[in-house]
């Protein structure tokens, strides 16, 4: 009875070894997965002041990526990219004569400090947040 008891406690060992080998070796491919997740998250707004157009992007590979298409999506060929992120996101407020974008961890707090920094009768237009 007792060397059944030794392969018994032999084969524990030899699986938990080979438990742990196999969450160390897993552990780079989670790193890196995570990384290639972390950067999906790029995001842009761009605007035209005088037609008012806008257009917007996120969770795409590139910051230029994201970049290019809010310009295309804005559709004016003077448009420009007032904001582009990777991680958490944009606001856009305007009003008659002036535009600002500013960034936050989420989008209250995005939307809040644009509408701040814009000043009086300005609106949030657009916003973008990645994940």
């Amino acid at each position: 009875m007792g060397a059944r008891r030794n392969d018994v406690s032999r084969a524990l060992r030899a699986a938990s070894a080979a438990l742990l080998l196999g969450a160390l070796l897993m552990a780079p491919a989670a790193a890196r997965e995570a990384k290639r997740s972390a950067a999906l998250s790029h995001a842009a707004i761009a605007y035209h002041a005088p037609s008012r157009n806008i257009g917007w992007a996120s969770e795409r590979r590139t910051r230029r990526d994201a970049q290019l298409e809010a310009l295309r999506q804005c559709g004016h060929p003077q448009c420009e990219v007032v904001t582009s992120l990777s991680g958490g996101c944009a606001a856009l407020a305007r009003n008659e004569q002036r535009h600002r974008s500013q960034r936050g961890v989420n989008r209250a707090e995005a939307e809040a400090k644009a509408l701040r920094r814009c000043g009086a009768r300005c609106e949030i237009v657009a916003w973008v947040c990645t994940r």
